[in-house]
Order: structure tokens, then sequence, then C-alpha cells
């Protein structure tokens, strides 16, 4: 008798110490990527076996936890819908309650991408219009860690004027024009930011060891009071955890802490391949160039980064940039008008990843440039339409020596063209190269170009 009572126990013991238990990111009001295969995963006893019944079909998905007490099994879900629940059955039961199907999407970076209509933004109209129940916020809580992390503190939540009001605005405008477009699709927004933090920051360790120029780099950052400069301290505790939660894709908003830096384009390069190895998918990842902002004496230190983020398009495939000269001001590093911003990134997704609007998303890029004696001829990349908004020439040409004159400057047939008297036989051009020039060269769609320069 007393040995069936001490096997009892050790049952009832054992099935206390098994339970199923789930990452933060799987919960109740949560959104999943839809027409896709998603992994769920957790932890239970090794050998217990997991079942997962999703309310959307009849199929039961089963899978036994491994010697590491881990399991994971792939999940159909069907096209964008809600009302949803899914439960999860080993020695113990787990019902995720209020379940979307739609459009994820992960928005990371530094504080303008941080930044919430309670922190104090241009729209703040936008907040009392905020209950829009099939928007979804899942906002990370900032964390640190020298070693990978397999969870993080975190909840969905459901878009009301007060959820919106202290979550990412750029991500939330993001969110409400994808819908405008793509009416009854929920949307989810995994928010994982931390202002004033570098980009090594958010890179795996071994990218950043495994680089000699992006090792060099990370070494020379100076601590800061307001969050880690480490490489992947944000990483291992943010971005790490989600990895495997299928996306739609990714947007950025970061690069103010990098400024100075020379090889920032390297350095985002790195970061996008990286986090798309992890997630073994290509996923569009869309960005912001940091706005023209007053940094001081080193007028050159900021707009190397913008050009630097303008490089990248050109390197890394299925990716996209939206530039915010028009709508910022250069004595304000985090610009208010987070409405333009959001819709801008939005665009691109509209236009280059969901393909239901045909009108061009991004500015003038800068695409080639042939010399002609005294002339310089440069062709741009979305050049229909192309406008100047003011008389004032933010084109230098040089020769040779690389000393850079102002040029004037002359539209012909979607082309720039440029001469300076002091300059005989140009070899080098650049645009707006300076940390507070906002552009004012525009195209069709009103949207501005990038700076460049062709050194």
């Amino acid at each position: 008798m007393r040995n069936l009572f001490f096997i009892a126990s050790f049952l009832i013991v054992q099935r206390i110490w098994a339970n199923i238990s789930l990452p933060a990111i799987f919960s109740d009001h949560m959104v999943l990527q839809q027409n896709a295969n998603v992994k769920f995963w957790g932890w239970a006893a090794p050998d217990e076996e997991v079942v997962i019944r999703p309310s959307w079909t009849s199929e039961i998905y089963k899978v036994k936890a491994n010697v590491q007490a881990q399991w994971e099994m792939m999940v159909q879900t069907p096209k964008a819908g809600e009302g949803y629940s899914i439960t999860i059955s080993g020695y113990n039961y787990i019902e995720i309650k209020d379940v979307l199907i739609g459009e994820v999407w992960l928005c990371s970076g530094q504080s303008n991408m941080e930044m919430s209509a309670a922190w104090g933004i241009k729209n703040k109209d936008e907040v009392a219009k905020a209950n829009v129940p099939n928007i979804r916020f899942f906002k990370v809580t900032k964390t640190t860690s020298v070693y990978l992390q397999n969870n993080l503190p975190g909840k969905w939540e459901v878009c009301t004027p007060e959820t919106m009001k202290n979550n990412s605005a750029v991500a939330y405008f993001f969110a409400q024009q994808l819908q405008s477009k793509i009416p009854d699709t929920p949307v989810g927004l995994v928010v994982s930011a931390w202002g004033g933090t570098p980009i090594e920051a958010w890179t795996p360790e071994e990218t950043i060891l495994e680089n000699p120029v992006l090792r060099d780099a990370a070494q020379k950052l100076t601590p800061v009071p307001y969050g880690p400069v480490e490489p992947a301290r944000i990483f291992n505790a943010m971005i790490q955890p989600l990895v495997g939660y299928q996306l739609a894709g990714a947007l950025w908003y970061q690069g103010e802490a990098n400024v100075g830096a020379d090889i920032y384009d390297a350095s985002l390069e790195a970061m996008i391949q990286s986090w798309r190895k992890l997630w073994n998918d290509e996923f569009p990842f869309y960005y912001v160039q940091i706005a023209p902002y007053n940094y001081g004496e080193d007028i050159y230190s900021a707009v190397k980064i913008r050009n630097a983020q303008r490089k990248v398009l050109d390197r890394v495939s299925n990716t996209g940039m939206v530039v915010i000269d028009d709508v910022s001001t250069v004595d304000d590093i985090h610009p208010k008008d987070k409405k333009s911003v959001g819709v801008r990134l939005a665009n691109l997704a509209l236009s280059k990843h969901y393909n239901v609007i045909d009108e061009v998303a991004e500015g003038p890029l800068f695409e080639s440039v042939d010399f002609h004696g005294k002339r310089a001829i440069v062709t741009f990349k979305n050049n229909n339409g192309l406008y100047l908004s003011s008389s004032e020439s933010l084109f230098e040409i040089a020769g040779e020596d690389k000393v850079f004159y102002k040029a004037n400057v002359k539209l012909v047939n979607g082309s720039v063209e440029l001469k300076s008297k002091e300059v005989k036989t140009p070899k080098y051009v650049r645009f707006g190269w300076n940390n507070s020039y906002q552009s004012n060269l525009f195209n069709g769609a009103h949207l501005p170009a990038s700076c460049f320069t062709t050194e």
C-alpha cells in the first residue's frame, strides 16, 4: 500500500513538473501569419506528447518533446480571419484565445521606432480614433543578456486609444495604411526597439566576431548612459527569442546612434543577412533613412550614415528605404510626423511585397553619372516627374582633386545636368552632402531624393 502511494505521488509530481509551457509570443490576442506554415514551439517533459488543435481546421497536430524538454511543430494557417482559438494539451491544457490570422511585421530599431504618441507626435488627433481591434501590438520589454535567450517578457495587446498611445507610432501608422489598401486583414506588430542603441547591439555576436571590420568598429564604441553598446546584448534578449515566429517582413528605424561610423553599410547588411539566416527566410526588410539634423561641427558624420543606408539597397535584395527629409526638421533628432513615415513604409510594402498599388513608393535614387567635357549628367531611379522644390543647388561637382564646388542644375528629360565655372573637367558628384541639408529634388510621387556621393 505504501509503495502504491509512493508511485501515485511520484506520478502526480511528475505531471506538475512536466506542464507544457510556451514562449510569451504565443498568448491570447496573438496574430499569426496568414497562408503560411507557422512554427509553434515550447517545452514539456521528455517524450511527453503535445497535441495542438487550431479552431480553423479539423486537423490535429501531434509531436513529442525531446530529451532537452523542447518541442516544435509546423501548423498551416488559413487566409486572413479572426475569432480563432488554439488548444495545446499534454499533461496539462492551454487555450490561446482571440487569435487573429493576418500579416505579422517585426518593428525594430532605436528611439524613432520606439517613439509613441504619449512621447509626443504631430498626429495626436489619431489617438482617439485608434479603436482598431484587428491591429495588435506585442511590445518587447527592454532586456539584455550576454547569452542567447529562448524567451522574453512581453504580451499581445489589442489596439485601443490607450494601447496605441503607448506603442510605436510608426508601427501603428504602418498597420493603418496596410489595412486601408488590404481590407479585412489583421496586422500584428512585434515591436522590439530601444532608444539610443547602436546597430552592433542588435546583431548576433558571431556575425560581428567573424568579420574583422565589424569587430574593430564594435571595439571602438564607447558606453552611453541610456542603453548597451556591446555586440549582441539586445539581440540575445530581444530578437533571438522571436526567431522562428513567422513574419511577413521587418521594419527598421535606426542609425542615429552610429553617427560618425564609416562602415554602417557593412553593419546594416550584416545584420539583415544574419536575421534572415536565422529565420531561414528572405523576408522583405524596409527601413527609414535617418533625417537631416544639425549635429554640430562635423558636417559630414550623419550624411555618411544616410548614404550608407542608400548603398545597402544595391547590396541586399528585397530591401527598401524611405527618405523623410521633407517631413522632418533639422533641429529635432526625433521628427514628430510619424504618420508620414509609417505610411511611406507601408506603401513600400504595398508596392513591393503585396503588389496592390502601382504608384512609385520610393524617392529618386542615384543610378549613374556620365561626364561630357564640363558637364556631369546624373540619372536616377524612380525619376518620373523629377522636379526641384527650390532654386538652391544642393549638387556639387569636383575634379580629380576632389575639391567640391556648387554646381548649376538643369533638369533634362528626367536627368540632372550639372556644371560649375570652378571645375573644368568634373570627375565626382555629390548631392545633399551635409548633415542638415534637406533634399529639394523630388519625383512625381512627391518623394524626396536621397543624398549621395560618387567619391
